[in-house]
């Protein structure tokens, strides 16, 4: 006869294995059910999104905030699901050493040009990605970064340090107006959308956008849908915030620059590889273009010695778009239901595809 506590073991599996649908589950040490693994790449996410997966998933924190393509690997086998947050590239190397048991990839960004999505799409892959819930961050810094660098705002710091501030002059450190001015935004997406909706505070005179076709929101936005080369040559101030793509990677170069007014403000919130850097310090030093706000650039992290420190004409900010408190859990929170509705096979809330 066998004994009470296996029959009660047996009862018990048989008991899983039917609400399971005749998949037996995992079972782990003391006939205690394994939970399905998730990666997390690093160990500074909001806890607001991983209390969402804590109960549902066993979690992997990665223990390093920045950790390097190794550290994930390392940790990487048997994962059933990946919480991607970090600018290393999600490719073929990621996915075979996790292996064919992965079911769902979500990242904690927009963009999408640091994961190999024809890799995913290979394997059956679902990908999650967090637009949307940034768009008002990011907006804010675009308008940020447009008003401080068209008010000389790191020239007048570096006049207060080394006491070249004399005292009242009529043409002291004279700015340019964003009121009444012309902007233009290449790439009306989400986050463009959002930064025309701010600049309308601003009592700006025209707004123009160009991209690969009309847009519907642009109109109600009342924003004019022109050629890249028109859009260059009557800004007065120029906003990127398109995605890098193969097509956008350099788009910015000496021809672009040299199509712009010598009094626009150039502003790049979206990729730092859609500028050629090179050219951008060349039009700032000669006076092509009158200055930059950029709160992205290449490499990232900037080395301290790039020549993009040493210009009092350029506004630097160290990829801060959707740094805020309640931006970065709205997106840890999205990360984390993705992946919870992708391992369940139900529809993803912001697939990527």
């Amino acid at each position: 006869m066998l004994p009470a506590i296996m029959i009660e073991n047996i009862i018990f599996v048989t008991l899983i294995v039917v609400v399971c649908g005749g998949v037996a589950p995992d079972l782990g040490k003391a006939g205690k059910m394994s939970l399905p693994k998730v990666l997390v790449t690093n160990n500074d996410i909001p806890e607001a999104g991983l209390d969402l997966l804590k109960g549902k998933f066993e979690l992997i924190i990665n223990n390093q905030s920045n950790p390097t393509r190794q550290e994930i690997i390392d940790k990487i086998a048997g994962v059933d699901a990946l919480f991607w947050c970090t600018h290393q590239r999600l490719d073929e190397e990621i996915l075979d050493a996790a292996g064919s048991q992965l079911k769902v990839v979500a990242t904690m960004s927009a963009g999408l040009n640091h994961i190999d999505i024809d890799a995913l799409k290979r394997r059956n892959i679902p990908l999650a990605h967090t637009p949307t819930v940034l768009n008002k961050a990011v907006a804010n810094v675009a308008v940020l970064l447009a008003l401080a660098a068209s008010r000389r705002l790191r020239e007048s710091r570096i006049h207060i340090e080394e006491g070249l501030w004399s005292g009242f002059g009529v043409q002291y450190l004279l700015g340019t107006d964003i009121e009444n001015s012309t902007v233009g935004i290449v790439g009306l997406g989400g986050i463009g959308q959002t930064i025309a909706k701010r600049l309308k505070a601003f009592e700006v005179a025209r707004i123009l956008y160009s991209g690969h076709r009309e847009n519907p929101e642009g109109k109600q936005l009342g924003a004019e849908f022109v050629p890249l080369d028109t859009l260059l040559r009557e800004s007065d101030f120029v906003i990127v915030s398109a995605p890098l793509t193969d097509e956008t990677k350099n788009m910015f170069n000496d021809t672009t620059f040299a199509k712009m007014k010598p009094t626009a403000v150039f502003v790049n919130i979206a990729r730092g590889p859609i500028v050629d850097q090179d050219a951008l310090i060349r039009a700032l030093k000669n006076g092509t273009i009158f200055a930059a706000g950029l709160d992205v650039m290449v490499p990232e992290p900037l080395p301290t010695n790039n020549e993009l420190l040493k210009l009092p004409n350029c506004v630097l900010m160290p990829h801060l778009g959707s740094a805020t408190y309640k931006t970065r859990t709205a997106m840890a929170e999205l990360t984390a239901k993705n992946i919870i509705l992708g391992y369940e096979n139900k529809p993803l809330l912001t697939p990527a595809y």
